[in-house]
């Protein structure tokens, strides 16, 4: 089994979030609601600095304001971090039955290691981050190089994840993909619709 982090296995967004308020505090601007950043968690700084300052990549500015972004949610990023519970209990017992598992995120390594050892999640067989692979999801890619590692063909694999891109890259890698429905969903793009 393979995993998405941020909303499958760790709930980021308290910290997501108080990263895009203390930018926008640093600016003069009043803090946004964390009910209205939280639905972007899983879209990392992408979605954050969108929900949060109405940018994309490409507009100006963007570029400065992402690497702002990231150099200061990395010293807050444990602050209020936490393992979903049920979530570890799953492990938890593919552990107790010898089944091994892995992370696939699009968070960087220089996020998802630190973050994963600080949840208790380094006990993972595999961990491909968003930079391990030339591709992030929604391509197939990095799912592809964690079922190698795992020395496990891609149809014999699951992927739970909560985002419409980890059920299209699980799908694009011949995998059987679930949504993890306790994750950032929001009420936009239901997964009902996911396909």
């Amino acid at each position: 089994m393979l995993f998405d982090l941020d909303g499958t296995l760790v709930d980021s967004a308290p910290d997501l979030a108080g990263a895009v308020n203390d930018l926008r505090q640093r600016r003069g601007l009043p803090t946004v609601a964390y009910e209205a950043l939280r639905p972007h968690a899983g879209s990392g700084a992408r979605g954050m600095l969108a929900a949060g300052f109405g940018l994309k990549p490409g507009d100006e500015g963007y570029d400065s304001l992402r690497d702002e972004f990231h150099d200061h949610y990395a010293t807050r990023m444990l602050h209020d971090t936490r393992a979903f519970d049920a979530a570890l209990r799953v492990l938890d017992a593919l552990d107790a039955c010898g089944l091994p598992w892995g992370i696939v995120t699009n968070k960087a390594l220089r996020f998802a290691a630190p973050l994963t050892q600080a949840m208790g999640l380094q006990r993972s067989a595999v961990l491909v981050a968003g930079d391990t692979t030339p591709h992030t999801k929604p391509h197939p890619a990095p799912l592809l190089e964690a079922a190698r590692r795992l020395q496990r063909r891609p149809e014999t694999c699951v992927y739970v994840g909560d985002d419409h891109r980890d059920m299209l890259a699980g799908r694009a890698a011949g995998m059987s993909a679930l949504a993890a429905a306790w994750g950032y969903l929001g009420t936009a793009h239901p997964p009902q619709g996911w396909g």
